[in-house]
């Protein structure tokens, strides 16, 4: 299925009284439900709406079509992914790098894992959507405050911070993805993390030295 080009997924507009973002909190909170219960095939405005107790007409205030919907939807999570990576990056400042680097794993784990379901669905809802802008700007985004935090780490001896900070975060993110992939149980998951824990401070120490 052809992707949708960028302007047709954005919003019509953004929610600025108090009342209006509850209504667009609504709005998302009953995306998520139909979501789940339907799958993307399922999801509809029309649904959405009548899940959200709003009109088509205020939905379409804000959302075209299902798509501006769903990419909304995926852009908010990653904002709020991203503003939970920049909160332990600067509580992490100035430890050891180890530390700081399985504290990354241990927040993006638990952001991706705490409603696992909705994380699952959201993967799957990208097919149709253009969202490498989406994605390039999560991405310079935690890049920026995890390269920071790796700087200034109390024992960071490598002379490239971007290559350190390239290599763990690809690691660390896409294994957390690919738990979800794979469909991984507690058990497989709680082990992967560890080895993964164990992969990046071994890394860390070839690096260092």
């Amino acid at each position: 299925m052809p992707t949708q080009p960028l302007t047709a997924l954005k919003p019509r507009k953004t929610p600025s009284q108090s009342r209006s973002r509850v209504t667009v909190d609504a709005i998302y909170e009953a995306t998520i439900q139909v979501l789940l219960s339907r799958g993307m095939a399922g999801l509809t405005t029309t649904g959405v709406a009548e899940r959200a107790g709003v009109s088509v007409g205020t939905m379409y205030q804000y959302f075209p079509n299902k798509q501006s919907l769903v990419y909304a939807l995926n852009e908010r999570f990653l904002t709020t992914l991203a503003e939970r990576v920049e909160a332990t990056c600067a509580q992490m400042q100035g430890r050891s790098i180890a530390e700081a680097a399985e504290a990354l794993v241990d927040t993006y784990w638990a952001a991706k894992t705490e409603r696992p379901e909705l994380t699952r669905a959201l993967y799957r809802s990208v097919a149709e959507l253009e969202t490498d802008a989406l994605l390039r700007a999560f991405a310079a985004r935690v890049d920026k405050a995890t390269t920071d935090m790796f700087c200034r780490a109390s024992d960071f001896r490598s002379p490239d911070a971007g290559e350190v900070n390239l290599l763990l975060t690809t690691v660390i993110y896409g294994s957390v993805r690919n738990a979800f992939e794979r469909g991984l149980g507690q058990e497989e998951i709680a082990g992967l993390k560890s080895g993964l824990k164990a992969m990046c401070r071994a890394y860390l120490e070839a690096v260092g030295n």
